[in-house]
């Protein structure tokens, strides 16, 4: 009997957003040192009573220590600096007006569909992976659709951090199943929506951007004869996992004003263990990497570029020296958080889309991406 071969599919685009605005951390701790000092004199007698815990200051030099973190690029800038806002300041838009994620998302899209050959009628389908969606329904991913003029179907979903890596390996099933042929993965990361900016151990953590990618049936590529090789990436195998954690959490969500006891304003934004995400997230991550290369029968020796979730520059190191047996140089594992911040489930494909262009054909490099849930997801791929 014949084994049933899964048909071959490739990345043949990649495209990157990033917004017009940056804050570097030196603003970032000036606006949240002056918040502090303000909310810490309004609750000067509640401090002194023990009843409420005093804020801390931010510290520059801590952040790039801690994190690796440099900057960070927002939508909307003024409004985070704001000492009594802190949180962007985004005017409301009308029901036929694009909405914001989409309208981070097209640029990001066209790019990629420029290096693929295609047009947006090609497209029949359009999956948007990210961490926080600006409404239930409708869905984003069938508003970008529309302003793309692509056919088929589209629908958002959320693994936060890992949605890119989810969205990819959902991508590859519906070409390998016929259900799609020309797919766009996009993920509008406008984090600074989510972000608890008044708090010193969460304020410099995240940055927004938008990155996408196209993906297609190999055949049909070589066929076609579309777009440029150079950046035509074949997927060789893709692994998704799994388990339950409250360390990373965000508990806003539509059920809020209905729930009898009203909640703290800092449970429905960002908030993480970081110590104990560091600890769980990083040899599972590793583990997750080694055993995903060991099924396709592929040593970790062989693979020539790490594209990892940039989330910390430690765990990062830690996670590649799990996998590699010693600390990466930035060659085999580049970094873009110092400039860009964790921008969530776009991390990785920004590492993926600025740090491939190098390779030669038939070198693999391994996406990845990892956090809340918590949720790994890994992508094998071979410059063809």
């Amino acid at each position: 009997m014949t084994a049933f071969v899964f048909p071959s599919v490739s990345i043949t685009g990649t495209g990157l957003f990033t917004p017009p605005e940056s804050i570097s951390n030196a603003e970032l701790a000036a606006s949240l040192t002056a918040s502090v000092e303000k909310w810490n004199g309004a609750h000067a007698a509640e401090i002194e009573a023990g009843t409420v815990e005093a804020r801390s200051a931010p510290d520059e030099a801590f952040i790039v220590k801690a994190s690796g973190i440099e900057s960070r690029y927002v939508m909307e800038k003024s409004g985070v600096l704001d000492p009594d806002r802190m949180r962007p300041r985004l005017e409301t838009r009308t029901e036929d007006q694009l909405g914001i994620q989409a309208e981070m998302a097209l640029p990001a899209i066209r790019e990629a569909l420029a290096q693929a050959g295609r047009q947006g009628s090609d497209v029949d389908a359009v999956i948007v992976g990210c961490s926080n969606l600006q409404r239930a329904y409708p869905a984003v991913a069938v508003e970008i659709q529309d302003a793309l003029g692509a056919g088929g179907w589209a629908y958002d979903m959320n693994v936060a951090c890992s949605s890119a890596t989810f969205s990819i390996q959902a991508a590859v099933d519906a070409l390998r199943n016929g259900s799609a042929k020309c797919v766009v993965v996009v993920n509008p990361e406008i984090t600074s929506g989510h972000n608890n900016f008044e708090l010193r151990d969460f304020h410099f953590i995240f940055g927004d951007a938008c990155t996408a990618l196209v993906l297609e049936r190999t055949d049909a590529v070589v066929a076609d004869g579309l777009g440029d090789v150079a950046h035509r990436w074949e997927v060789l195998g893709t692994k998704l996992a799994t388990q339950f954690s409250n360390n990373i959490r965000n508990d806003f969500g539509f059920l809020n004003s209905a729930e009898v006891d009203e909640r703290d304003p800092h449970e429905v934004v960002f908030r993480q263990n970081g110590q104990m995400v560091f600890r769980e997230v990083c040899p599972m991550v590793a583990h997750h990497i080694t055993t995903h290369l060991a099924a396709l029968d592929l040593d970790a020796s062989a693979v020539r570029r790490f594209w990892l979730h940039q989330a910390n520059l430690k765990m990062n190191q830690l996670i590649a020296k799990g996998v590699l047996g010693r600390v990466p140089d930035n060659d085999e594992a580049p970094v873009i958080l110092n400039e860009y911040a964790n921008t969530s489930s776009a991390g990785s494909v920004i590492a993926f889309h600025k740090h491939r262009a190098d390779l030669d054909a038939g070198q693999l490099g391994v996406i990845c991406s990892f956090g809340a849930g918590y949720s790994v997801g890994s992508v094998i791929v071979r410059k063809s």
